[in-house]
């Protein structure tokens, strides 16, 4: 791999430069907008305890083919889409086809950063750049991301995008930047506020109603009630990850 560190220079000098930085709060996209907006969850922040643990069930019997109103959800709340230089390459969420060719049968599901309890993206990063809150939210902080894309190629769901172009008119609930990796955050955002992620209200409000997020960890929520009367999977359940994000009819 070619390097512009000069000859005899530690490897770690770009890393260590980062971090730097970061501390000092000096890196921005665009004025007045900081990467280390979303990293702030990883302090202990009252806002992610322990004491709950953040999940998602799809539906996919609800789920339609051909319907991407989570996706476009997604999109828009993240800033994901637009024209020219506004465009991206990111993809947060995706709808994919599965068909069971035993029985053919053919189902449409959508895949996103599945918020694992044992993310091995985190277990690879170098610099602690890709992280779980206390309530199970897989993040990256950006601030240290260093492009690396080890975590790319951990993630067995293919959840992540690396950041090549520029970027502009961000959102500031949600910063990116250039040459850096990010994912679906749950709407970390909305969740810190009482509200459900972007993805969810998509989907009712084009009448599926197929996903349901919430507390795992609260035995009443609508969540745990419809986990503990309702079969689901995970996927790739045989790497022991145990996901947030499970499938119902799949």
């Amino acid at each position: 791999m070619a390097s512009n560190e000069k000859e005899g220079a530690p490897v770690n000098t770009r890393r260590e430069f980062l971090v730097k930085i970061s501390a000092a709060g000096a890196l921005t996209i665009t004025p007045g907008l900081f990467l280390y907006k979303v990293a702030e969850a990883k302090s202990d922040n009252e806002l992610a305890s322990a004491n709950k643990r953040w999940g998602m069930l799809i539906d996919t019997a609800r789920c339609a083919d051909g319907c991407n109103a989570c996706v476009e959800g997604c999109n828009k709340e993240h800033g994901l889409t637009g024209h020219g230089r506004e465009a991206t390459d990111a993809q947060w969420m995706r709808k994919v086809t599965v068909t069971d060719k035993s029985i053919g049968k053919t189902i449409s599901l959508p895949i996103m950063c599945q918020h694992c309890e044992n993310p091995p993206c985190a277990d690879v990063c170098p610099t602690g750049a890709s992280f779980k809150r206390k309530d199970n939210i897989v993040l990256v902080d950006k601030h240290i991301c260093i492009g690396c894309r080890y975590c790319m190629m951990a993630c067995p769901y293919k959840a992540r995008s690396f950041i090549h172009e520029e970027l502009s008119n961000q959102k500031s609930y949600s910063p990116r930047g250039k040459g850096t990796v990010e994912s679906c955050t749950f709407c970390v955002h909305r969740v810190d506020q009482d509200k459900q992620p972007a993805c969810v209200e998509a989907c009712n409000e084009s009448g599926h109603k197929a996903i349901v997020f919430g507390d795992m960890k609260d035995p009443n929520s609508e969540l745990s009630v419809a986990l503990k009367t309702s079969s689901s999977r995970q996927i790739r359940a045989d790497l022991g990850l145990n996901p947030g994000v499970r499938y119902k009819n799949f």
